[in-house]
């Protein structure tokens, strides 16, 4: 068994990566240290920690660690070790989105150049990110259509050239038709306006387009006037915000609401702004934003290698030094963490934290106008952040199953989705059903706080009416607890009519709040259906196939994709049985002497 307070002994005074364990075996933290003795033996002393620090340490059952040579290895491990397996009390970055590049990888003999989601360390020169795809694929376009660069994704010489040389959008490189000189020309040409130096570029369209209409040669100037209007949106969407003298600087600002907090992070290229993206993260109100900045900037920067020559935030963070030297090597620059103190780099961060504050608080404002509605037309005591909602679904009183859903400030949260097998009622009974659901439900949270199900809801919804309630209600007095419960009624076309109370009263909902409450509904009714459907069918070929020896799963799934339903199988006869690969003629006259019985 292990014991908590004689593996804190043992710890060594050395840096490495300490993991925590929940009585499942679930990594629920993972952290770093310069020496673990001293970091590990922290969360178990009597000090200040936050709550949901506290909340972790009450889970734990045993810890783990991993001894490294030094601070770096140790950051990286934890970085990766977090990747992986996403432990509940990390902080932990989950938005996955990426952003378009355009790759001219610049050690080729004769580079090509094409979009790239993906940022190699290979030398190559990426340029964005772009605001959407749309954008790049415009520039890549223009590019193509301007210059002759080859568009084939492997070099080699060859006798003849492709069509694209034909129609003359290549110049032919392969089979020697431009030197190595001149293509680097048109390579550093598309450098420089990719770079932002559009005015030459801007000149030379103006002047084609004046030529073509010369000419009468209309469709080519309107297609020239295009590409113009192309590279103006580009160079407009890559505003400037600022007369910084360096290239590449990401500014990151962050805010805390209720229940949230938002991380803001300004993309700078060349002094122009060419991106924002904010972050969202749970549960983090109690941690200083120089914790969550440590965290975001770990995540967000450690396995990239296209990072900028400074990131500035507002206060200094504890791994500030190991940081720099990490991001520095795997960017081939030196990259630096600053907390500017005056002028128009600190203006820059201030930018950034407002809109921060402004995107958290539109967010929030969005959010609780659902459950601050519920609130003032239930006459609540109290914001109903956590709602959930319960359905019973059965077929003449088989397979019994029950559904939970959540609604978490006014917010569909699927993964706290929860699948019931009735126990103990026996017969079509509905409410009775709903009791025992219910009831287990809760005893959850009040056994175990912090487990899987969470805290108690502030209200609960039942599908249904007066009995649903009723029977709800007596679970919750049985367990001495208060919570208000609703029922969510449908009408004579089985869609969301009203939410009412044990009394009958029946509730007026705006047209938002009644399209989340009929949405909430649907998916409570579905996730039932879909069980209860579940269970029925893996019964259904259970009870009948799975008890003939020879049956496995696989020739039992071809079985029923050849002839669909079992009275198909019985009433087929030897000879289209054994077409079945794997189904001999002995197995075949098994199978129907079974099914007949």
């Amino acid at each position: 068994m292990f014991n908590i307070e004689e593996e804190l002994k043992k710890l060594p005074s050395k840096p490495g990566v300490y993991i925590m364990h929940d009585k499942d075996d679930k990594i629920i933290y993972v952290g770093k240290a310069i020496s673990l003795k001293n970091r590990v033996r922290q969360y178990f002393r009597k000090n200040n920690k936050t709550k949901r620090i506290e909340n972790m340490v009450s889970l734990i059952d045993h810890f783990e660690y991993i001894v490294t040579d030094n601070e770096s290895e140790a950051l990286i491990l934890e970085c990766n070790l977090i990747k992986k397996n996403m432990p509940k009390f990390n902080v932990l970055l989950k938005d996955d989105k990426t952003y378009p590049y355009i790759k001219i990888n610049t050690k080729l003999e004769f580079p090509n150049i094409y979009l790239t989601r993906r940022i190699l360390n290979d030398g190559a020169r990426y340029f964005g990110p772009y605001a959407n795809s749309g954008s790049a694929k415009a520039m890549l376009d223009f590019i193509n259509s301007k210059y002759k660069i080859r568009q084939c994704k492997t070099f080699k010489y060859k006798g003849r050239a492709c069509l694209n040389y034909h129609i003359k959008k290549c110049s032919g490189p392969c089979i020697g038709k431009i030197s190595k000189e001149d293509y680097r020309k048109e390579i550093n040409q598309i450098i420089s306006l990719l770079e932002g130096n559009t005015n030459q570029i801007m000149k030379e369209l103006d002047k084609d387009i004046k030529e073509a209409a010369d000419k009468l040669e209309f469709e080519r100037a309107a297609e020239l006037r295009d590409k113009k209007y192309a590279i103006q949106r580009i160079t407009e969407e890559r505003q400037k915000v600022s007369n910084i003298s360096e290239h590449n600087i990401d500014v990151i600002g962050i805010a805390k609401g209720q229940t949230q907090v938002c991380v803001e992070i300004f993309l700078i290229r060349n002094s122009k702004m060419i991106e924002r993206h904010h972050y969202f993260f749970e549960g983090l109100q109690d941690e200083s934003d120089a914790e969550i900045l440590s965290s975001f900037i770990k995540q967000y920067y450690i396995n990239d290698v296209f990072l900028p020559n400074k990131i500035m935030i507002k206060e200094a963070i504890e791994d500030k030094e190991i940081l720099e030297q990490l991001l520095s090597e795997n960017s081939s620059h030196k990259v630096e963490i600053k907390v500017p103190q005056k002028g128009e780099k600190l203006r820059l961060v201030e930018m950034a934290e407002n809109n921060a504050k402004i995107t958290i608080m539109n967010k929030e404002k969005e959010k609780y106008s659902v459950v601050n509605e519920l609130k003032e037309v239930l006459k609540l005591d109290k914001i109903p952040r956590k709602i959930e909602g319960y359905d019973i679904s059965n077929l003449s009183g088989q397979f019994m199953v029950a559904s939970m859903c959540v609604l978490k400030d006014g917010e569909l949260k699927k993964n706290s989705s929860r699948k019931f097998k009735i126990k103990t009622v026996i017969g079509q009974d509905d409410p009775k059903c709903m009791q025992e659901v219910v009831k287990r439900r809760l005893l959850h949270s009040i056994d175990n706080p912090n487990g899987a199900f969470g805290d108690l809801p502030d209200v609960i919804f039942a599908d249904g009416g007066i009995t649903q309630i009723r029977a709800t209600k007596q679970a919750i007095k049985e367990l001495g607890l208060s919570i208000p419960v609703y029922g969510m009624v449908k009408d004579d076309k089985h869609s969301t009519r009203a939410l009412i109370d044990e009394n009958k009263n029946e509730f007026e909902l705006s047209e938002n709040l009644m399209k989340v409450i009929t949405n909430f509904q649907d998916n409570i009714h579905d996730t039932a259906i879909n069980y209860h459907r579940q269970l029925r069918d893996k019964q259904t070929t259970h009870s009948v196939l799975d008890e003939i020896d020879g049956i496995g799963e696989a020739k039992k799934k071809a079985l029923l994709k050849k002839f669909k339903t079992i009275n198909n199988i019985q009433n087929a006869s030897i000879e289209e049985l054994t077409e079945i690969s794997g189904i001999t003629e002995k197995l075949a006259k098994s199978i129907k002497q079974k099914l007949s019985e």
